[in-house]
């Protein structure tokens, strides 16, 4: 019974922020007749406002929203794009933040180039890694080959998870010390605000709520090694 509680806790913690995140970007997507322009409307005239040269907005993929600071292609998904809601105009600001950060060539924006390439890396050699070594002993069946494999699955998944937590602070200062602000002038009615607030801070902890995930697959793991 206390075993079944205590999985069923961690269960939450895990997935509890991925869960509230999806929630609040919902909860907001719907479209307001008081918002001046669309997504895409709103990043384009911040672009061109604030000189971000080179810098394009796209209509990407579903759940797509990033920027790609290689092609400094500011990439929004349909519903973000194209949308009228307080969601939309949030997510959108939250993106042309990060296409500041790195034309400004920020420090907080060294956080990205500094740790996900390597973490990419090391999650695309590791999880090949693993795969071979796992098959490797499973046809041998030699158990000391297998732990091997699993071993670098659990590495692999560390690198994931520390990959997501390292850039939280770049993630913290394009909604807070970016959007938020910006949006604050004008862009949105004062009373929805609040309402802002809450998708920039969903916006700012995505990833961390991808580091939690991959945390309780690390657990997973070592709960099969022992």
């Amino acid at each position: 019974m206390i075993y079944g509680l205590g999985a069923l806790l961690v269960v939450l913690l895990v997935y509890g922020p991925s869960l509230w995140v999806q929630l609040v970007m919902w909860r907001h997507s719907k479209h307001k007749d008081a918002m001046p322009g669309t997504g895409g409307e709103l990043a384009r005239h911040l672009v061109e406002r604030f000189g971000l040269d080179g810098v394009t907005v796209e209509r990407g993929r579903p759940n797509g929203d990033h920027y790609d600071p290689a092609g400094k292609i500011i990439s929004l998904s349909p519903r973000v794009h194209d949308g009228k809601s307080l969601t939309a105009v949030a997510v959108a600001a939250h993106e042309v933040g990060h296409a500041i950060q790195f034309t400004r060539n920020e420090p907080v924006s060294q956080l990205r180039q500094k740790h996900m390439q390597k973490a990419f890396f090391i999650r695309k050699v590791g999880t090949g890694l693993m795969l071979a070594i796992s098959s490797l002993a499973l046809v041998a069946k030699i158990p000391h080959v297998f732990a091997i494999g699993v071993a670098v699955g659990v590495i692999t998944m560390l690198a994931s998870a520390l990959m997501y937590a390292a850039i939280l602070p770049e993630e913290y200062d394009a909604s807070f010390n970016k959007a938020l602000p910006i949006l604050e002038e004008g862009y949105v009615p004062a009373e929805y605000i609040p309402a802002v607030r809450s998708v920039l801070k969903a916006a700012a902890l995505t990833y961390f709520a991808g580091a939690l995930t991959e945390m309780l697959s690390l657990w997973r793991w070592l709960r099969f090694i022992r």
